[in-house]
């Protein structure tokens, strides 16, 4: 062999030796790179949020039997209790006193007993009524007292009570039987014999105190869609307030823009031709009006989130950390979300950020769409929230966990990942700029939040609720709607009341307005409420006096009252008002909070009407009241059924006491009007339906906090941006070599129903 061979040889050995050794070095680095790496643990506070968590099934189940067998009266189960009876409607954690909370969260004080909150509707009484019990303490109850009387000022009476699936399904055999006296109608209008039509039921029930009389309306059923654009233009008003089941009667009938006094009446008159019938063919499944079903094969995918080296946030029981955020959350059946003890940096910003109420109110020429007015959290706002889809509703690597309730029954039911949490990269800076004068520059950070997500399904409507916390400091509270609009049967002059979007289907106008309980502590519990907003103000200019400058002005006001601090829904208000703090930040300015409203809500109801009262929080976008133990809600699951009697009254909150150095809470009314057109079939979209509001630091800080953000970005035009080390987008190409291993789609949602 040559010694020319033999060198190129040689150089061939060292140079595959080099590609080797390269390629192993390449795969050692990559698995380091992709370790899942745990999340900064800034916060450990040794179980402390668990004074907010929810109650566990086990501990329902265990207050179940103390009732049972200490009330010393029967105790029918819900589910197939008639009015008549004695039942548990549903048991909740009944939620601490804040001053124990706080001894305990702050001063080392003793942990507050852990409690339920048992509402009983007692039918099988000389006055029957709804009560409320404590029990106490768990895990182990061996103790109960009634809060009915502490709470509310006197016993719930029990016309009150919310509906329960055993009353709707004896109203829904009460029509059946009903429509069995319409034979020839129903086939002649629906091609039916009524067991393929479906009840909707609408809310109130009445005029006045004490009405239990409801209209129900009727549908077209196709399995695999949604009814509820699929009216038939009946619909039937039932009377179900006697405790007799077998005394409830259907005291009108409504088709079609007349009124008849019996479904007897309305077979009479259409057998004697005296009534114009609109015949509607039998829906079927493929070409329903509404239909979801897919028109198209599955493209591509879309773009997939994921986290490199695994979540940036830490979920432990109810607890969650995340860049300096700290947040304990939960859910509450009837009115939904409930967050608390929200800190950040270590300083509680707010004690309580909670759903309160949700309105839908409806316009329309037909019986039912007029008289609808719901509140939702006595149907289960927090019950109704159910498994949501991964990677549809919330990124398919996003954290899920399951919430227990007990509503209805004697044994705990969970609802399985109904409550997702997620990092969620906006695709917008945070803040960013790009210096072309003197130096060059870039500096910027991403837009990066910690998103606390549920979406509850209440009856036709889906409203997503989701809780987001900003590197910045901020806050921001977001609902959407979607799901299916309610309709009416479009007869007469039904575009007055909203728009024509099927043959035979009025989308009907309607408003939706949410109400929340904001319970914040600026640097501690004690606040003042300022305003601040521009003028212009006209002065000479002061270096020649010849000229007139409009200048804007900084007017800054306290509020005293709280009268001052009610300010009513869609009229002008201070855009910008603060929760402050006595104590000033580095240049001598309160540290405070602002409140940010993005709303376009429609009017309130009249306050002349008989039932405004019990949706007085509607008179104001935003409302300032010192707080009070013994104003925990600014609504009743109690208010549905009777709004003429209010068992919780809004307006009562505001009577003019001192708001200046005092803890505080902001009631915030947030919503828009919904008049469905043509694109709200089959679904209404979430674009443009999303409102809520911010919680933004003003002169909180002494600089924007998230200049501390390991996120960060910054190259000069001195540097190589493609450096990794001085540049972590730069990392990113390696990044993506971590993609994860997905999990097994998976959903059981249709299992807990």
């Amino acid at each position: 062999m040559s010694l020319k061979t033999a060198l190129i040889l040689l150089g061939l050995a060292l140079a595959t030796i080099f590609a080797l050794v390269c390629v192993l070095l390449t795969r050692e680095r990559s698995p380091r790179s992709c370790q899942h790496l745990p999340p900064e643990q800034e916060d450990v506070e040794d179980g402390q949020s668990l004074v907010f968590a929810d109650l566990t099934a086990e501990e329902m189940s265990q207050v179940v039997r103390y009732l049972q067998g200490n009330l010393g009266v029967p105790l029918v189960e819900a589910s197939r209790a008639k009015p008549r009876d004695n039942c548990i409607a549903s048991v909740d954690l009944q939620v601490p006193a804040k001053a124990e909370v706080l001894r305990f969260l702050d001063a080392g004080g003793a942990r507050p007993a852990r409690e339920a909150l048992a509402v009983l509707y007692f039918g099988k009484q000389a006055e029957p009524n709804v009560t409320e019990y404590v029990v106490g303490p768990l895990p182990l109850p061996a103790y109960h007292r009634d809060v009915t009387v502490q709470k509310y000022g006197g016993k719930v009476p029990y016309h009150r009570r919310p509906v329960t699936g055993k009353e709707y399904a004896d109203i829904n055999a009460l029509i059946q039987r009903e429509l069995k006296k319409a034979p020839r109608f129903l086939a002649a209008c629906c091609e039916s014999d009524g067991t393929n039509l479906v009840i909707l039921t609408t809310a109130p029930r009445g005029f006045k105190s004490g009405d239990r009389v409801t209209w129900f309306v009727l549908f077209h059923n196709v399995a695999g869609t949604g009814y509820y654009l699929s009216p038939v233009g009946l619909e039937v008003l039932v009377d179900h307030g006697d405790l007799q089941v077998s005394r409830w009667q259907l005291h009108k009938v409504f088709y079609n823009g007349q009124y008849f006094a019996s479904t007897g009446d309305l077979e009479q008159q259409f057998v004697a031709g005296a009534l114009e019938v609109v015949r509607l063919k039998q829906p079927q499944a493929g070409t329903v009006l509404g239909s979801m079903r897919p028109r198209r094969p599955p493209g591509s995918p879309g773009p997939l989130q994921f986290e490199p080296q695994g979540p940036r946030y830490s979920v432990r029981d109810n607890h969650i950390t995340f860049q300096g955020w700290s947040i304990a959350f939960g859910m509450n059946p009837n009115t939904g979300p409930r967050l608390f003890d929200i800190r950040y940096r270590g300083e509680r910003i707010v004690y309580e950020l909670s759903l309160q109420e949700a309105l839908a109110l409806y316009g329309s020429n037909c019986p039912g769409g007029m008289s609808t007015r719901y509140l939702d959290g006595s149907f289960g706002i927090g019950r109704f929230a159910y498994e949501l889809v991964q990677g549809l509703d919330c990124p398919y690597t996003a954290t899920y966990v399951d919430r227990h309730y007990l509503a209805e029954t004697d044994t705990p039911k969970t609802n399985q990942n109904s409550l997702c949490i997620f990092e969620h990269d906006s695709a917008l800076p945070l803040r960013r700029h790009f210096s072309d004068s003197q130096s060059l520059y870039y500096g910027g950070l991403r837009k990066n939040t910690l998103v606390i997500r549920t979406i509850s399904t209440l009856i036709n409507y889906d409203y997503i609720w989701d809780f987001m916390f900003h590197g910045s400091g901020a806050v921001e509270v977001r609902v959407h709607a979607t799901g299916y609009i309610s309709s009416s049967f479009f007869h007469g002059q039904g575009t007055d009341y909203g728009n024509r979007v099927g043959p035979h289907t009025l989308g009907t106008m309607h408003l939706h307005h949410i109400h929340y309980k904001v319970d914040l502590d600026v640097d501690g519990q004690l606040n003042s409420l300022e305003t601040q907003d521009m003028e212009y103000e006209f002065v000479k200019d002061p270096w020649s006096t010849q000229n007139t400058i409009e200048r804007p002005h900084l007017r800054r006001e306290r509020l005293e009252k709280e009268d001052e601090a009610a300010f009513p829904l869609n009229a002008p208000m201070p855009r910008y008002l603060s929760f402050v703090s006595p104590n000033p930040n580095k240049w001598e300015h309160p540290r405070s909070y602002r409140i940010q409203i993005i709303s376009f809500a429609g009017k309130h109801l009249p306050t002349s009407s008989s039932m405004e009262r019990s949706i007085s929080w509607g008179r104001y976008q935003l409302a300032v009241t010192r707080r009070k133990e013994e104003e925990p809600t600014s609504s009743s699951i109690y208010n549905q059924n009777d709004p003429w009697t209010p068992t919780v009254a809004f307006a009562d909150f505001i009577n003019n006491e001192t708001i200046t150095s005092e803890d505080l809470v902001a009631w915030i009314t947030v919503g828009f009007l919904h008049v469905p057109h043509a694109e709200d079939i089959p679904n209404t979209v979430t674009v443009g339906n999303g409102v809520g509001f911010f919680l933004r630091p003003y002169n909180y800080f002494n600089e924007d906090p998230s200049v501390d953000s390991s996120d960060s970005v910054y190259f000069s035009s001195e540097q190589d941006p493609g450096a990794c080390g001085a540049n972590p987008l730069a990392c990113l190409s390696s990044a993506a070599a971590c993609a994860p291993r997905l999990p097994p789609f998976h959903f059981g949602g249709f299992l807990n129903l």
